[in-house]
């Protein structure tokens, strides 16, 4: 049985093709979400993204509160800048609104390494959830970015970088979110978005 799941575009910011095939991989039928009319018939929403919060929020527009009404009412993955925008406000050039449903801000890493962060880490999990079923410390998953979560209360796994831990993923309630991508973290990205298919 196919899991009827809603890929969000919200514009230049997505990564759409690469997502949808990892979440075909991992048994959802993928609806690509635009406008309301194509919330109807999908039970789980993903907001996928690769740069910068300030233009994914600005590129999404009015679609805002169309958004956010149904992430509140089934459960949302949100993958690298998808997980940002879940934040309430962003400070990649200036800032910025997010979509206020994880009480977090998004501040640029400061390590003494090169940033952008780029390639492999583990998770150190410290908090069970259904997301990370089957996962273990062993396992790794590519990371490309420049800013972090800012989180004390829904964090379930850290990674480091350098001499840094950095919030790696968050569940709020039904609302989760990944700063890797699992559509680039081979079988261990296949195992949480099959995770995030059978809640």
């Amino acid at each position: 049985m196919t899991i009827p799941v809603g890929l969000v575009n919200y514009g230049r910011s997505g990564n759409l093709y690469n997502v949808k095939k990892a979440l075909e991989l991992a048994g959802a039928r993928v609806t690509v979400v635009e406008k309301e009319p194509d919330f109807h018939g999908v039970d789980r929403l993903v907001l996928p993204g690769v740069g910068c919060f300030r233009d994914a929020m600005e590129q999404m527009g009015d679609f805002r509160d169309i958004l956010t009404d149904h992430m509140r009412t089934m459960p949302t993955l949100g993958i690298c800048l998808g997980m940002q925008i879940l934040a309430k406000t962003g400070y990649e050039y200036g800032e910025t609104p997010g979509l206020n449903l994880i009480e977090a801000e998004i501040k640029r890493i400061e390590v003494k390494c090169k940033v952008p962060h780029l390639g492999w880490g583990s998770l150190e999990i410290v908090k069970d959830s259904p997301l990370l079923e089957g996962i273990t410390s062993q396992d790794n998953f590519y990371f490309m970015h420049s800013y972090e979560m800012i989180n004390f209360t829904d964090v379930i796994a850290l990674t480091r970088f350098c001499d840094h831990k950095f919030v790696s993923m968050v569940q709020k309630n039904e609302i989760f979110g990944v700063q890797f991508h699992p559509e680039k973290s081979r079988t261990a990205g296949i195992r949480v978005l099959k995770n995030f298919l059978n809640l």
